[in-house]
C-alpha cells in the first residue's frame, strides 16, 4: 500500500483511506438509480435503452474510470457517468433532436477518444495548471455552494418557485426534518473529530428513514419520486436483469449521412466535459491541498487521462459521458489524500452490481446532509482569495463564485469566470498576462454560445 499510493508522504492510514472512500460512494451512490432512470427515459416517461444494461454500464464503467485514476494519477477522486451530461444525452439529443441513443453513445465514444487525444498533448493538463490563483479559488468555493444547492434540493429543503425561483420546502415532511438532523449530526461529529462523520451522517439520515417508513411517517410514492428505503431482496438476482445489450451499441452510418449534426452533438459533450473535470479536480485538489506552492495540480495529465479512458470505457459498456465528480469531496473531508481512496469507491462499485437492493435504496435526503456540510468545508477557500487586487483576478473569481450555483453548471461557472478574466486583462492593459491556452479557451466559449 505504501508503495502503491505513498501513504506516509500523504499523511494518512490505510483506515482512514477506506473509510472517506466509502463515503464518497455513499455520496455518489444515487448515480445508480439516477443515471439508468435518466437514460431508460423512465424520468422522461418514454421508453429509451434498457435499465437493466444501464444499471450494469454505470457501476463497471465507474469502476474502471475510478481505478485508473488511483493508478495513473494517486487521487482521491471517484468518476461515474455525469450529471447533466446525462440529461443532455436524453433530453437533447435523444428526445430534442429525435436521435436513436446508439447514435448518442456514439458521440460519447468519439468525444472519448478526443479526450485521450487532447491528454496526450497535454491540452488539458495546460488549461488547469494556467487558470489563475483567484480564479481557482473562486471555482472552489462555487462548486461548493453549488453541492450545497443540490444537497437542500434533493431533501426538498428547497423546492422550484415561479415568481422567486427558489423558495422553502415542506418542513414538516420526513425528508425535509431527516436530512437537517443528519447535518447537525455531522456538525457535532465534525466538532468531536470522529472519523468518518460524513458516512456517519448518511447512514443514521438513511437509518432513520427507513423508522420513518416503518410507522407510517414516510409514505413511499415512485410516483412523486419516494421510493423504498428497506432494500428488496424478494425478486433478487445475481446480476441485474438485461432485456437488450447496451455494449458496443454505435450507429457510424448514422453518423456518415448526418456528419454536421453529428459534429455538434460531439461538441456539446466535449465543451461541458472538459470544463466539469477541470472545475472538480481543482476544487477537489484544493479542499485537499493538493495543489503545489505555484497552485499547480502534480500528475494531472493521468487524471486526465482516466477521465478520458472512463468516456471511452462507459460508452463501449453503454453509458454516457463518464467524468470526475465533485462528491469526491466527501471521501476528501473524510482524511481521504490518496488513489487509495478511490480504489476502495471502486470496489464498492464493483460489489453494487451483486448488491444492487442495498445500495440502490439510498435515498437523496440520505446524502443531502453530507453534500451540504461539504459545501460548508469548500467554501473556506474563500479566504484565499483576494478582493483587493488585479481587477480581473477579483472579478472572474467572484463571477465563477456566482454562475456555477445560480445557473446549476460547473462548467458555466468556469466560462463565465474566465471570459470575464481574459476581457478585463484586455481592458485595463494587461494581455500580456494572458496565456496561449487561455485565448483558445475564449474561442472555444465563442464557438459554444453560436452552439448552444
Amino acid at each position: 500500500m505504501e508503495k502503491l499510493f505513498k501513504l506516509k508522504e500523504h499523511n494518512t492510514t490505510v483506515r482512514t483511506e477506506i473509510v472517506a472512500g466509502v463515503t464518497t460512494f455513499l455520496a455518489m451512490a444515487y448515480i445508480l438509480v439516477v443515471n439508468p432512470n435518466m437514460l431508460s427515459g423512465a424520468d422522461a416517461g418514454v421508453p429509451l435503452m434498457d435499465w437493466g444494461a444501464v444499471f450494469l454500464a454505470t457501476a463497471l464503467a465507474s469502476a474502471f474510470a475510478t481505478l485508473c485514476m488511483a493508478f495513473l494519477a494517486n487521487y482521491p477522486v471517484a468518476l461515474a457517468p455525469g450529471m447533466g451530461l446525462n440529461a443532455f444525452f436524453t433530453y437533447s439529443v435523444c428526445l430534442g433532436m429525435g436521435v436513436d441513443w446508439r447514435v448518442a453513445l456514439t458521440a460519447v465514444f468519439v468525444e472519448g477518444v478526443i479526450f485521450i487525444v487532447l491528454s496526450l498533448f497535454k491540452f488539458r493538463e495546460t488549461l488547469v495548471n494556467t487558470v489563475p490563483a483567484n480564479l481557482k479559488y473562486g471555482i472552489t468555493v462555487g462548486i461548493g455552494l453549488f453541492i450545497a444547492l443540490l444537497g437542500l434540493k434533493g431533501a426538498g429543503i428547497i423546492v422550484g418557485d415561479a415568481s422567486t425561483l427558489v423558495t422553502l420546502g415542506a418542513v414538516l415532511t420526513p425528508q425535509f426534518a431527516l436530512a437537517m438532523i443528519g447535518l447537525l449530526a455531522i456538525a457535532v461529529m465534525h466538532h468531536y473529530k470522529v472519523k468518518g462523520a460524513i458516512v456517519f451522517g448518511i447512514l443514521l439520515t438513511w437509518g432513520l428513514g427507513i423508522i420513518a417508513q416503518l410507522i407510517g411517517w414516510y409514505q413511499v410514492d415512485p410516483a412523486a419520486g419516494a421510493y423504498s428505503l428497506i432494500p428488496n431482496f424478494t425478486n433478487w438476482t445475481l446480476l441485474p436483469v438485461v432485456k437488450e445489450s447496451a455494449v458496443l451499441q454505435f450507429d457510424f452510418k448514422w453518423v456518415a449521412e448526418n456528419i454536421l449534426n453529428f459534429v455538434i452533438i460531439v461538441f456539446s459533450f466535449l465543451f461541458v466535459d472538459i470544463f466539469d473535470t477541470v472545475g472538480t479536480l481543482i476544487g477537489v485538489a484544493d479542499q485537499g491541498n493538493l495543489l503545489d506552492k505555484d497552485g499547480k495540480l502534480p500528475r494531472v495529465g493521468g487524471a486526465l487521462m482516466a477521465d478520458a479512458l472512463g468516456t471511452v470505457a462507459g460508452a463501449c459498456l453503454g453509458t454516457s459521458t463518464v467524468t470526475s465528480y465533485i462528491e469526491s469531496s466527501a471521501g476528501v473531508s473524510a482524511g481521504g489524500r490518496t488513489g487509495l481512496t478511490a480504489v476502495t469507491t471502486a470496489v464498492l462499485f464493483l460489489l453494487s452490481v451483486f448488491l444492487h437492493p442495498i445500495f440502490t435504496a439510498i435515498p437523496g435526503f440520505a446524502t443531502a446532509p453530507a453534500l451540504v456540510f461539504v459545501g460548508l468545508l469548500m467554501m473556506a477557500s474563500i479566504k484565499k482569495m483576494h478582493f483587493d487586487g488585479d481587477i480581473a483576478d477579483v472579478v472572474g473569481g467572484f463571477v465563477a463564485i456566482i454562475m456555477m450555483p445560480f445557473t446549476a453548471s460547473i462548467a458555466n461557472g468556469i466560462i463565465f469566470g474566465m471570459l470575464s478574466w481574459v476581457i478585463l486583462k484586455v481592458c485595463t492593459g494587461k494581455i500580456k498576462d494572458i496565456h496561449p491556452v487561455m485565448w483558445i479557451c475564449t474561442v472555444l466559449f465563442a464557438l459554444r454560445f453560436i452552439t448552444m
